[in-house]
């Protein structure tokens, strides 16, 4: 097939076009680079360097067969502080790539959601009749974009998938030899900043060490990058004219902050050292998603597990800073 990847010089979507290159299809993806990398994106897959709102409809071309969409800002502070830049890039962006699809007769989707749709959940795992109550304009923005792909299915007989998932981890090794993995600037995420204080010999700060949980820190789920990207190649394949599924993604458990931490330390061989601060306000004990349902209807769930991941994310640190060293 021939597939656009909004978003694919990113961390999940760049692994994303890699796998669907390695899988025999002719794969485009169109990142304007703010926050993604031109060397994140696999050698046999053509970058378009535009935007959503300019570039789609020249980035489809005339028989694209399927979209894989995930370009959007995904920080929750930066959504509070700046809502408007997350409603016009988030929103407004998949508006005009859904029409820019209109256009171009191109009838199928699988959007990159989020489990913040749903907020502080009232039990966990979340299945995808909890109720969805977002707590920032990041999630909010998210939601609005699945009930525009519920519309847009009905109206106009759109195809979509909607995958919402927690946290991604581990990095992606392909054929070609080349590491995929996480790269951000600033890095907000637990496991590439613990590995981060793994390689100069840091500490790491804990918020909250009284949750009403095992060890008294959070429990979030996680996922393999490489896992998450097998479920949107499936996805792609359970897209049906006029219908709009909705699938969490999860391991079934969660691993609690100080689990990851003492990981880290396991596959680094570093006694990575702690600092204890209180809660951070509005962060839930627990969250968990459940993956039920994909599993029921596409077969898919979680293959690797929290070593794995670590193992693979320190790999890629690992030969990011030697061609980093080496000037390459």
């Amino acid at each position: 097939m021939k597939l656009l990847v909004t978003g694919g010089a990113g961390y999940i979507g760049g692994v994303v076009a890699a796998k669907l290159a390695e899988a025999g299809h002719e794969v485009t993806v169109l990142d304007d680079l703010s926050t993604g990398h031109a060397d994140a994106v696999h050698p046999a897959v053509t970058l378009i360097r535009g935007s959503l709102r300019h570039d789609a409809k020249a980035a489809l071309g005339g028989d694209t067969d399927a979209v894989l969409h995930f370009a959007a800002h995904s920080l929750v502070g930066e959504s509070v502080a700046d809502p408007a830049k997350y409603w016009s890039n988030n929103l407004g962006g998949t508006l005009a790539l859904l029409n820019a699809m209109r256009e171009a007769g191109v009838r199928r989707i699988v959007f990159s959601s989020t489990a913040a749709v749903y907020g502080e959940p009232e039990a966990t795992p979340i299945t995808e009749t909890a109720p969805t109550r977002p707590t920032s304009p990041y999630g909010a923005s998210k939601l609005a974009i699945d009930t525009t792909l519920a519309e847009y299915a009905r109206m106009h007989g759109l195809g979509a998938v909607s995958l919402r998932y927690f946290n991604v981890a581990g990095a992606y090794q392909a054929a070609t030899g080349d590491w995929f993995g996480e790269r951000h600037d600033p890095e907000t995420h637990l496991i590439p900043n613990v590995l981060g204080r793994g390689e100069t010999r840091g500490s790491v700060r804990i918020n909250g060490v009284d949750y009403p949980t095992p060890d008294g820190t959070c429990v979030r789920d996680y996922i393999h990058v490489s896992d998450l990207a097998d479920a949107h190649l499936l996805a792609l394949g359970a897209t049906e004219p006029e219908g709009h599924r909705v699938y969490n993604l999860g391991n079934g458990a969660g691993f609690s902050v100080r689990q990851v931490i003492d990981a880290c330390r396991d596959v680094t061989g570093r006694d990575i050292t702690v600092e204890e601060g209180p809660r951070r306000a509005g962060d839930p004990a627990v969250l968990v998603a459940s993956s039920a349902r994909i599993s029921s209807d596409l077969g898919w769930h979680a293959t690797r597990d929290l070593r794995d991941m670590i193992a693979d994310a320190w790999r890629f640190v690992q030969e990011r800073s030697a061609r980093v060293r080496a000037g390459r």
